[in-house]
């Protein structure tokens, strides 16, 4: 007899995090010495009649809201039956961007993964175990941290001696009236001048530079120094399949794009459309590990590599059963501050800057499901909302 989901719960929670606040407008995290940033995430929990409990820690606030379309047809079903429900949830959040189902997808596998007793990674179909990581870092800061291109190649140095075998730059933003590009221009120069000849090096505007002249100017800058890749350069939001196209020709670099494209047709009509050369997939953004591991294949059948976008414990299961990537993603960090990291793990694990080894690569866990436990007493301790389906 199939199991059946009796009960789906979602926890709001907040932490802490200690020197960081955010640059000129408030949007970007960027080290701050003695500020606080709070923020707040989501616990989601999947419980069954077998007494087993999909769990999943990420989303946010926007995710969350569209459980309430959702969770309601989820309870009664059969947990096991992800595809069926991916499509269902796919068709009842059409009006809108569909991120509620990337949460809710991530613990029917770990519900999937217990239930089997198998890592997820081995329910997908293994490829590898030990995942090489680029350091990307937190957003450029005026306070003593990465405050000028000069710490940014100190820092670079400091990842390549770790191990670490790509380097990404958040730079400068936020500020009223733009970006300074020649300031931008001149990190490109001064990290690929550093280890441009020891690391993968990559940039990510994250959608900061305000016109085409702008992204094409960092764009040469990168070209110089032989960047692995550009990310999301303008304020079209990367959403822009000619301006992009047009941005790739004139440029040597390679673009990664469809961070911020929901679905995967539209990321396919990005890829067609040769606006991306690398595919974005994150399995938090992109309708869980099912949606995240379609994109996957979609980059894999256009003869493209898939980046998986941010730390977590789902990123690495979908990179240890992935070919075509190239990198885990260790995200945000910095040489004075912790990563964004929420302190939910009662096992040791880390996405910290040291999480790697001394070749640079982390490891997927091996345990059941995720292979991860979560401490619920910190979940609960700093609890600030709950919903319940039942």
């Amino acid at each position: 007899m199939a199991p059946e989901i009796t009960r789906i719960e979602s926890t709001e929670f907040a932490y802490e995090l200690a020197d960081v606040g955010t640059d000129g407008l408030g949007f970007n995290l960027a080290y701050e010495p003695g500020a606080t940033v709070r923020r707040k995430l989501f616990a989601v929990r999947v419980e069954t009649d077998v007494g087993i409990t999909g769990e999943y820690v990420g989303g946010n606030s926007p995710a969350a809201a569209q459980y309430n379309t959702v969770a309601d047809y989820l309870v009664g079903r059969n947990p096991l039956a992800r595809e069926r429900h991916w499509s269902e949830l796919k068709r009842a959040l059409r009006k809108y961007d569909r991120m509620g189902i990337g949460p809710i997808d991530v613990a029917l596998w770990d519900f999937a993964g217990k239930y089997y007793d198998a890592p997820i990674h081995e329910l997908l179909g293994t490829y590898r175990e030990s995942i090489p990581a680029y350091a990307s870092t937190y957003h450029a800061d005026d306070d003593g941290g990465l405050d000028s291109p000069g710490a940014y190649a100190d820092f670079a140095e400091q990842c390549r001696d770790m191990g670490y075998g790509g380097f990404k730059i958040h730079g400068w933003g936020g500020e009223q009236g733009g970006v300074d590009v020649d300031r931008e221009v001149e990190t490109v120069h001064a990290v690929g001048d550093a280890v441009g000849d020891e690391l993968d090096l990559m940039l990510d505007p994250a959608c900061e530079y305000e016109t085409f002249a702008d992204a094409l100017t960092v764009g040469r800058a990168c070209d110089e120094e032989g960047f692995f890749w550009y990310e999301d350069p303008y304020r079209d939001g990367g959403t822009s399949q000619h301006a992009h196209r047009r941005l790739a020709e004139r440029l040597d670099t390679p673009l990664l794009l469809t961070e911020h494209v929901r679905g995967i047709e539209a990321h396919a009509d990005f890829v067609a459309s040769g606006a991306t050369d690398f595919v974005r997939a994150d399995p938090e953004y992109d309708g869980g590990i099912t949606g995240a591991m379609k994109l996957s294949r979609i980059a894999e059948g256009f003869g493209l590599d898939v980046e998986y976008h941010a730390p977590g414990p789902a990123q690495r299961h979908c990179l240890a059963a992935t070919r075509n990537a190239n990198y885990y993603e260790l995200a945000l960090v910095h040489p004075d501050c912790d990563n964004t990291q929420p302190p939910v793990y009662a096992d040791g694990y880390s996405d910290q800057l040291d999480a790697v080894d001394a070749d640079g690569h982390v490891t997927v866990p091996h345990g059941p499901g995720l292979g991860v436990t979560y401490d619920w007493d910190v979940i609960e301790a700093n609890r600030t909302g709950r919903r319940v389906y039942e």
